[in-house]
């Protein structure tokens, strides 16, 4: 909706809440010291701001214009969409210029230590970084943090390093989940390729590492599967095409990424082995729905990619407009598995939240909550 828009209200509904607040304004008068007393509150735009925002009146008191940046390992990868939104959102409702967006095209550590130490260098007032490497990132964030910059990692995370806080899925947790799905349809003896695009990396790695004992406790072989580390599909469908064909008794091919589950789709796909050959995914991506709706994937996990862009950019907002006493706190962005029975709502709609989609939109809640 264009600011200067108005939203149209029921005036039956209008009235109704007016009535409500204007009850429950005289039964807390006594009680509430407002500022400036009741007269300006009791008003028509007073009793109706459950409907209109008022932009006389701002969530936050006047602050500076905080400029933030977000160091990637892989900045256009299409995961990132979603949490890119997310960043720009929480930006404008904050009333800041949307945060820098640097790093990485392919993980490669060097360019993203160039680019956190720029966002030191221009003394940013907070800094967003996907901890990919187990040492790398430490001497800048201790730097950064000697300065006042507040640091916090999301997406992927190193718990040596001293960040502030971890904004994300619990990679090694969604790993072990994840092989808890593989051990049900895979027989004992039966091989798992295990594919990942860069080994070691702090984002894909402990998807292995907490797959790796439940796997190995049920009796099933393990294979490393090399995927692109450029991200480049083609290149992906060609790596798990070549292995597949070297190894035609897996049972399941496991994938730790969004373009891995394409991968390992296409492959099931043209060889036909539905049914006889199990996959799966991480993230949402079109193409990944459409693999688990059509049966090529099993299933596939949804971090929230938007929650790792709009949760960073609020908690860094917060530690600087609160003088530091509203510090970064580790947050986990979940985990859920996406099959073929619960697919129908991501495919339902195209949305800013999974990165499908810019346009703005809301849509009503489901009717339950599976528990």
């Amino acid at each position: 909706m264009a600011k200067d828009e108005q939203q149209e209200v029921d005036p039956k509904e209008y009235e109704v809440s007016r009535r409500r607040f204007l009850r429950m304004a005289g039964m807390t008068a006594g009680a509430i010291p407002f500022a400036g007393g009741l007269t300006g509150i009791l008003t028509e735009r007073g009793a109706s701001a459950q409907t209109f925002h008022d932009e006389g009146h701002p969530l936050f008191a006047s602050h500076p214009k905080y400029q933030f940046t977000f160091v990637n390992h892989v900045t256009t990868d299409s995961f990132f969409v979603g949490c890119r939104y997310g960043i720009a959102d929480a930006c404008n409702i904050l009333g800041i210029p949307t945060a820098h967006w640097v790093g990485s095209t392919d993980s490669v550590v060097s360019e993203m230590v160039a680019a956190f130490d720029v966002a030191i260098d221009a003394r940013v007032k907070g800094i967003a970084c996907a901890l990919i490497s187990p040492t790398a990132f430490n001497p800048l964030v201790d730097t950064a943090l000697g300065l006042g910059i507040p640091v916090v990692s999301y997406n992927a995370d190193e718990p040596t390093n001293n960040r502030m806080a971890y904004i994300g899925q619990s990679n090694t947790l969604a790993g072990a989940a994840a092989a808890e799905r593989i051990v049900k349809v895979v027989p004992k003896g039966g091989l798992v390729g295990m594919v990942i695009a860069t080994p070691g990396a702090g984002d894909l790695q402990p998807r292995i590492n907490g797959a790796l004992p439940v796997l190995k406790a049920a009796g099933l072989q393990t294979q490393t599967v090399a995927g692109s580390a450029t991200g480049l599909l083609t290149e992906e469908i060609a790596k798990v095409e070549a292995w597949y064909i070297g190894h035609k008794h897996v049972k399941f091919l496991y994938g730790t990424g969004n373009v891995d589950g394409i991968g390992i789709a296409t492959c099931i796909s043209k060889y036909n082995l539905k049914g006889k050959v199990g996959g799966s995914a991480w993230d949402v991506s079109p193409n990944v729905l459409t693999a688990i709706k059509s049966g090529h994937l099993l299933f596939s996990i949804d971090q929230q990619s938007y929650m790792q862009g709009f949760i960073p950019t609020l908690q860094l907002f917060l530690y600087q407009i609160s003088a530091g006493l509203m510090k970064p706190c580790d947050t986990d962005t979940g985990l859920g598995f996406i099959t073929k029975s619960n697919v129908g709502p991501y495919t339902a709609h195209s949305t800013r939240w999974e990165g499908s989609s810019s346009k703005e939109t809301a849509y009503p809640p489901p009717s339950s909550i599976a528990v």
